[in-house]
């Protein structure tokens, strides 16, 4: 599978487990909108957000030839 391909692997899956959890937890999205009225608060939002990201984007990145 090419880059862009895995690429896309990653970006549909993290927006299919976003939809499932607002479905499974809808009060979760509640939450994240508290969340980003109040980022003063929750900046450890952003961070877990960005962690999520780059493990699915970054982790298996290795220097190939």
């Amino acid at each position: 599978m090419s880059r862009r391909g895995r690429a896309l692997v990653g970006l549909i899956t993290i927006v299919v487990v976003f939809v499932a959890l607002i479905l499974v937890f809808p009060r979760a999205l509640a939450f994240v909108e508290l969340a980003a009225r109040e980022l003063r608060y929750f900046w450890w939002l952003i961070l877990m957000v960005a962690l999520g990201i780059w493990l699915v984007w970054g982790w298996d990145r290795r220097k190939r030839p």
